[in-house]
């Protein structure tokens, strides 16, 4: 197992010998423990990478390791604590608050599925923790880089792999 460093408060990710720049949520960082639904605080504590999901034709996935699929219109992830698929994918529309995987921005082009809060989900400790591409502005509680620091990065993860907060 490889681990992405995250130095939450140098705002800087690496992984073996390469080093970049990162964003984490508004708030900064947290201890896991006292994550809540909706803080904007990135959750210190090691996450297994769970697969990446790719929006087409945005992103080549070839050269990937970890599991992968494409993001679909309709696609969300439950970020509704009272919503028996919390933390979860999801279809949209739905009858509980969820986030749609598909936006505006690029943000989402990649997504790497984090697994914080996943095995089981405990609702309102905090849902859709992801690692993605940065639009230049904090997070709501992931950790995002540029694209071309993600494209560097991607096929380096192996199954396996996992992101330490710090």
């Amino acid at each position: 197992m490889s681990l992405i460093r995250v130095d939450s408060g140098a705002g800087r990710l690496s992984f073996g010998a390469i080093s970049m720049a990162c964003t984490i949520g508004r708030s900064g960082a947290c201890v896991a423990s006292d994550k809540r639904e909706g803080d904007c605080c990135t959750p210190l504590g090691v996450w297994p990478l769970r697969g990446v999901l790719l929006r087409p034709g945005k992103v080549d996935p070839a050269g990937l390791h970890l599991p992968w699929r494409w993001v679909r219109t309709g696609d969300g992830w439950s970020d509704d604590p009272a919503d028996p698929a919390y933390n979860r994918p999801v279809r949209l529309p739905r009858g509980f608050s969820a986030e749609s995987l598909i936006r505006a921005d690029d943000a989402y082009d990649v997504i790497v599925i984090l697994g914080h809060n996943d095995r089981p989900p405990v609702p309102g400790q905090g849902s859709a923790i992801f690692f993605h591409l940065s639009e230049g502005r904090p997070t709501a509680g992931c950790v995002a880089v540029e694209r071309a620091d993600m494209l560097r990065l991607l096929p380096l993860l192996q199954p396996g792999d996992a992101m330490e907060i710090v």
